[in-house]
């Protein structure tokens, strides 16, 4: 089943810090991030999911795992555990 999409309001949340608070928007994963087409990326992996199940994991958080373990030269068991303990950092950065 395909990955529910993220909904983003763009209102202030009293109990969230937003994102563009938190990390540096300058950062080199952050402007490669800006510069990939997300939308073609889920549009060409849609029709490989199944329309029964239980939901997949984001094409974006997948495609940036593998992106990070191709830039830095880390192991498939380095980037899962990285991404097990900071995947809300992961995501924001991917």
């Amino acid at each position: 089943m395909r990955p529910k999409k993220h909904k983003t309001t763009g209102s202030s949340d009293l109990f969230r810090a937003r994102l563009d608070q938190i990390i540096n928007m300058k950062h080199e994963l952050v402007l490669l991030a800006g510069k990939i087409d997300w939308d073609w990326i889920d549009g060409e992996i849609a029709p490989l999911y199944s329309e029964n199940g239980r939901p997949g994991i984001e094409t974006r958080f997948m495609i940036g795992l593998l992106l990070l373990k191709h830039i830095y030269g880390l192991s498939y068991r380095r980037v899962e555990q990285a991404g097990g303990r900071g995947r809300a950092a992961l995501e924001a950065a991917l």
